[in-house]
């Protein structure tokens, strides 16, 4: 297994239909860290983008993800890009929306419950095992009675456009300081 490289995965839905809706926040920040390193996405066989690069000279080697599948089938893609790059488990991160977490919140959490979000219970079974780390991008909780399966398969509101590229920031931010700093350092950056 390589101990360098990480294999990063921005969940959400593929097409443009999808695109700006909460459910796909994963993506989008897997999108901002692209820019970063200066990659471009491509075709992969294992049924996703994928952009690689590395965070900084002779930093850590960075494999960015967007499963080509709906949400409920992300541990397939991620499983072969895992096997295909060598890359442990505890490497692999999954980036993605949270209603459990205020709107324009992070945090990062290793393990632990799926929460009902069927994108990473596919992956805990596809890669059989829950430790592996989380980047929670906080889509916050639906207004009154609305389901939350409705709420993430819609657009953020106009207010929340306004916001929407800090939070997309943070969150790029926190994986870059989970990959180079560490779990601990992460939680702590990300916990207010």
């Amino acid at each position: 297994m390589s101990q360098d490289t990480w294999l990063v995965a921005g969940l959400g839905n593929p097409g443009p239909g999808y695109t700006h809706h909460r459910h796909n926040i994963g993506q989008k920040v897997v999108d901002e860290l692209a820019v970063r390193l200066g990659a471009n996405f491509k075709a992969h066989k294992a049924r996703a983008q994928v952009a690689e690069g590395r965070l900084g000279i002779g930093g850590p080697r960075l494999v960015l993800a967007k499963p080509l599948t709906y949400m409920n089938l992300s541990g397939g893609p991620v499983a072969a890009l895992a096997k295909f790059y060598s890359v442990d488990p505890a490497h692999v991160i999954a980036v993605h929306d949270e209603i459990d977490v205020d709107f324009g919140r992070v945090r990062v959490k290793l393990g632990g419950s799926e929460n009902g979000h069927n994108g990473l219970r596919d992956i805990s079974k596809a890669i059989a095992t829950k430790a592996y780390p989380r980047v929670r991008v906080g889509v916050g909780r639906p207004p009154g009675r609305m389901e939350a399966a409705a709420f993430v398969l819609r657009d953020f509101s106009t207010a929340e456009k306004k916001e929407l590229p800090f939070l997309i920031d943070d969150a790029a931010d926190a994986v870059e300081l989970l990959v180079t700093s560490g779990l601990e350092a992460a939680q702590e950056r990300f916990a207010g």
